[in-house]
């Protein structure tokens, strides 16, 4: 019997000594190590000559030293029997891993402390993936919050724009002569919703959730809708302007609106950054299966610890007092997304402050089956069926500069500021449409749609939604309410007479 007790006693500590993923090992009750097995050396990175005898406190951070940490599990294990914990240790060649410790006193048949018996576990592994997966979880999470804050800054800034714009349409479709000051504001408007426009769309370029509409289109009218956006800016700045466009249609398969925008980016942006009456060159080329938009500038240039991070979201080179038209620095991560979008790249040159940029975007060519269809807006008239319109928004101003310019078409309108109004006005008034804004307060557009069609049994007047959201969800919420159209605020009164008249 006492042999075959001797040689289970060897088995064990062979086993104990070849396992290779724990560390186990034994402490005397002072705390030096007395033995070491395979895999103590394996995740400690010590020899059993180099550690036999050293305190175990060896293993552990300066700052858990000077704490007394080690003292304390110790005095724990032999109280309660054990100690488990999980925390940093420290390899031999001085880096950290996470470690599972489990310490147990281990007593003689007397009752009496001998030591403790220490097994680790390396859980390095595990701990990294975890503080991946927090660390993506926080950043979904502040994606998020990102992107709602955008869509709400959007709406908020649109509501007050809509009647200033609406109210300069208005003067224009009155035939009055716009003031200087007019063009001013409508110049400085339009440049607000520019930014406006920008930010909700790196959103939803992050999110995935900018749809393109392409088709084959020739650039040469990208170009000249884009020169059109940016010539104010080219004009107030006395810039020198130059155009280099073959004769001959240059084909792309792209979204017109967006290739517009990214050239029209990079035309402002070039304006901003160069000082008044400098010189910005536009060149459009084709070469292979290529198509290059080129815009030159003589202006600040870009300094070259920049230049890496230029198309970063939020980065914007230097500007001087009186450059005041800078705008937030999302304009060039626009271009490169749009462009990325479109299958192509973008590039920057500049030799330095003061030498001037060029911007290069490259797209796949396309050959064009026929040229592209004069697009150009048509001029608003009288319209030939007048309509009775309700007209329901909580924000006087711009109820009232809408109702104005709608009458100046030739339409009747009612005016209401909330739901409750409008259902007063409904019974006598009888609409063909109803112009509701979503944001009412206490009942919103939503609702209040449900109950004019409620009301008309069948019969209800077309509904056109006007709200400051534009997002394709949005679009879908308002089409499922039962409205035809979808208006963004501030309202382009041009088209909404259109619409009007062509429903």
């Amino acid at each position: 019997m006492p042999n075959e007790v001797e040689n289970q006693e060897q088995l064990f500590r062979l086993m104990v000594a070849n396992v290779r993923d724990y560390a186990i090992f034994m402490l005397d009750p002072t705390g030096h190590i007395a033995t070491w097995n395979q895999g103590a050396e394996r995740i400690k990175g010590y020899t059993a000559e180099e550690i036999i005898g050293k305190h175990f406190s060896v293993f552990y951070p300066r700052h858990d030293v000077e704490a007394g940490k080690c003292e304390m599990e110790l005095r724990v294990a032999a109280e309660t029997g054990r100690f488990e914990d999980e925390n940093w240790r420290v390899r031999k060649d001085g880096t950290q891993f996470w470690a599972n410790v489990l310490i147990t006193a281990v007593h003689d048949d007397a009752g009496k402390l001998v030591g403790f018996a220490k097994v680790t576990r390396d859980l390095t592994e595990r701990k990294r993936a975890e503080e991946e997966t927090t660390a993506r979880l926080a950043a979904e999470r502040a994606n998020r919050a990102k992107d709602e804050f955008l869509a709400m800054l959007g709406h908020e800034l649109r509501n007050p724009l809509a009647p200033i714009l609406t109210a300069l349409q208005l003067i224009k479709l009155r035939g009055e002569a716009p003031l200087k000051e007019h063009e001013v504001i409508e110049r400085q408007v339009k440049h607000m919703m520019h930014l406006v426009d920008d930010l909700l769309d790196v959103s939803r370029i992050t999110k995935g959730k900018l749809e393109l509409r392409k088709k084959p289109i020739d650039m040469r009218s990208v170009l000249a809708k884009a020169i059109e956006i940016a010539s104010p800016l080219l004009e107030q700045r006395g810039h020198h302007f130059g155009l280099d466009a073959p004769n001959w249609p240059v084909g792309v398969d792209g979204d017109e609106a967006r290739l517009t925008q990214v050239v029209a980016n990079l035309l402002t942006n070039a304006a901003k950054y160069t000082e008044p009456r400098g010189r910005i060159e536009l060149t459009l080329r084709e070469r292979d299966d290529v198509v290059e938009v080129e815009v030159t500038d003589n202006g600040a240039g870009i300094d070259k610890q920049l230049l890496p991070r230029i198309f970063d979201l939020f980065v914007q080179g230097n500007r001087s007092a009186e450059r005041t038209t800078g705008g937030l620095g999302i304009g060039l991560t626009l271009v490169k997304q749009l462009v990325e979008l479109h299958g192509g790249t973008v590039r920057v040159r500049s030799d330095g402050p003061g030498e001037g940029s060029t911007f290069t975007v490259r797209l796949p060519a396309v050959i064009l089956d026929a040229p592209a269809h004069d697009q150009r807006p048509r001029r608003i008239a009288k319209a030939s069926t007048p309509r009775r319109i309700l007209l329901v928004d909580d924000n006087e101003d711009a109820l009232m500069l809408l109702a104005e310019a709608l009458e100046a078409a030739g339409h009747t309108v009612k005016t209401a500021t909330d739901a409750a109004e409008a259902l007063d006005l409904i019974e006598s008034f009888k609409p063909e449409l109803a112009i509701l804004d979503i944001g009412l307060p206490v009942m919103d557009g939503y609702e209040l749609a449900t109950k004019i069609c409620s009301r008309f049994n069948g019969s209800s007047p077309r509904m056109f939604a006007l709200t400051g959201y534009g997002q394709k969800a949005d679009r879908e919420k308002s089409r499922e309410a039962g409205f035809s159209e979808h208006f963004v605020k501030p309202v382009d009164v041009k088209q909404l007479i259109e619409r009007i008249s062509s429903n």
